[in-house]
Parts: C-alpha cells; sequence; structure tokens
C-alpha cells in the first residue's frame, strides 16, 4: 500500500515513529511539570495570592475589561471585513488608475506594525491637534492593518479561481461588477475562510495592544491586579485566569469558523417536485387510475386497490 506521495511505514519505522512520539510526550509532561513546580516553589498558588478573586469587584472589573475587548474587537472585524472587501474590489480592477493607488495603500497599511499604528493615533494626533480616545485608536488601527491583510487575502482567493469563472460570466452577459459580486467573490470568501477567521483571531488578539495606550481591556486589567501589593503582586494567577478567558474566546470564535465554514461547504440537497396525484379535472377516478398503472395492475376502477 503505497503512492506517488506516500509510501505506508515498515515495522522499523513504525517502532522508531512510537519511539519519538513517547519522548516528545515524556518531555512536554517534563516541562508542563517543571513549570507546575517552579509556580509552587516561588509561592504562585498561596491562598493570599488567589484571594484576590474571592472579591465581586475584581471579576466585575474583569468583566469590565472582557466588555471592552469584545466592543473594539466586534466593530474592528465588521469593519476590517468591509474594508477588505473594498480594497480588494480595488485590487482586482482592470482600471490602472484605481488597481495601482488601491495597491499602494494596501501595502503602505500592512507594513505599519498595529501598536505604532496605535501610538501615532493617540500620542501623534493631538501635535496636529486632533485627540482621539484610546477605543478610537484600537478599532482604527485594527481596521487599517486586519482590513489590508483580509484584502490580499480576498485578492488570492479571486485569482485562484479558473479563469473559466469569469468567462462565463461575461458569456451570459453580466458586466464587470456583477461578475466580481456575484461569481468571483462569493467564491473566493468560501475558498479563503480559514484565512479570514484566522485574521479575525489575530484582530481579537491585538486588542491587547491597547493597555499601553491605557485602553481599559482585558489585559489592561490583568496587568491591574497583577500589581496588587496587598494580595502579594499576584501577576501569576492574574496571567493565568486572564489566559484562560482569552482561550476560551479564541476557542468560540474557531467553533464559529467552524460551524460557518461547514454551512457553507454543504451542498445543498436535490429536492424533487412532488408528483401530482390528480389529474387535471383533479378528480379521484383520474388518481386511482394513475396509482394502478403504477403498481402495474393495469386496472382502472377504484374498487382493484
Amino acid at each position: 500500500m503505497s503512492s506517488v506521495l506516500y509510501d505506508v511505514p515498515g515495522p522499523r519505522a513504525v517502532l522508531r515513529n512510537r519511539i519519538l512520539g513517547i519522548v516528545t510526550i515524556l518531555v512536554v509532561l517534563a516541562l508542563i511539570g517543571l513549570t507546575i513546580w517552579r509556580l509552587v516553589a516561588t509561592g504562585q498558588f498561596t491562598a493570599q495570592k488567589w484571594s484576590i478573586f474571592s472579591y465581586t469587584r475584581i471579576w466585575t472589573l474583569l468583566l469590565e475589561g472582557l466588555w471592552h475587548t469584545l466592543s473594539a474587537f466586534i466593530v474592528a472585524a465588521i469593519g476590517a471585513l468591509a474594508l477588505g472587501f473594498i480594497l480588494a474590489v480595488g485590487r482586482i480592477s482592470d482600471h490602472a488608475w484605481l488597481r495601482v493607488p488601491v495597491g499602494w495603500i494596501v501595502e503602505i497599511l500592512r507594513a505599519i506594525p498595529v501598536l505604532i499604528f496605535m501610538m501615532l493615533m493617540y500620542f501623534g494626533l493631538p501635535v496636529v491637534g486632533v485627540r482621539v480616545t484610546p477605543y478610537v485608536a484600537v478599532v482604527v488601527a485594527l481596521i487599517a492593518y486586519n482590513g489590508s491583510v483580509l484584502a490580499e487575502a480576498l485578492r488570492a482567493g479571486v485569482e485562484s479561481l479558473p479563469r473559466g469563472q469569469k468567462e462565463a460570466g461575461y458569456a451570459i452577459g453580466l458586466r464587470k461588477n456583477g461578475v466580481v459580486r456575484l461569481i468571483l467573490l462569493p467564491q473566493a470568501v468560501r475558498a479563503m475562510m480559514p484565512v479570514i477567521i484566522s485574521q479575525l483571531v489575530v484582530a481579537l488578539k491585538d486588542t491587547a495592544l491597547g493597555f499601553i495606550i491605557t485602553f481599559p481591556e482585558l489585559l489592561y486589567v490583568i496587568k491591574l491586579l497583577g500589581n496588587q501589593v496587598p494580595f502579594g503582586s499576584p501577576l501569576v494567577p492574574a496571567a493565568i485566569v486572564g489566559g484562560s478567558i482569552y482561550i476560551a474566546l479564541c476557542l468560540l470564535l474557531s467553533y464559529v469558523a467552524y460551524l460557518v465554514e461547514k454551512r457553507t461547504r454543504r451542498s445543498p440537497k436535490l429536492r424533487q417536485p412532488p408528483r401530482p396525484l390528480a389529474g387535471a379535472g383533479g378528480d379521484a377516478a383520474t388518481m386511482t387510475e394513475r396509482i394502478a398503472v403504477q403498481r402495474g395492475t393495469g386496472k382502472h376502477d377504484a374498487t382493484s386497490l
């Protein structure tokens, strides 16, 4: 059992792979055990450090930080998708006067790091007399960067489609915008759905950069809780709790992406139209006659059924 790209491993290869797998698992377990031992040895699991989470006010702060994170992410995700579609349409335009400037805009937005974009908006714009809130700086920076990345992903998805798709659209009389809107973009979105969702996960995690410009999101609250001296500066416990929340959010977003991808790839079932039971006149005799013929009896009266 072999193919051009893959050969079934023999007994020695199977034994070697099993040994490597066992060694890898043991190494990972050893690293996890060493990490837990160091945390216990340094007193990171003491009651003093974890008692901070027994107060209702602490969980209220965490929920407020979570809400700020989600509010920035939702607005940034919608804006990035909209900007990505607009820039992608400009990138695949047949007109050079539109395609070239949009290409430069995409490359510039992709080249600027998100953190620098946030700092330029929050600390740089006041120099020219424009002041923005930390929320606006975070959202605009996320929209600009992730929108440009999504534009390139959509452009790549459109260009990966067979050339016959576009030509078929022109053949049935569609214009350029109709071909792009009705044929190319829907298929490109379906093909690039994993890339789009991965970029949205990046946008969710990049909201944590807002704590540098004093945006009170989840990481800002975690850092604030970790510096509480009366509780022994529980930085590690706060990081564990906050990290668990981030992991849960990313897993939830990945699950939603899985459902969306599964739904978009599900082929609709072919449904046959119901067979008419009565003739044009709608009488029961005609219906009985058809049933009798289908059964092969050849009898045309109702008593034969």
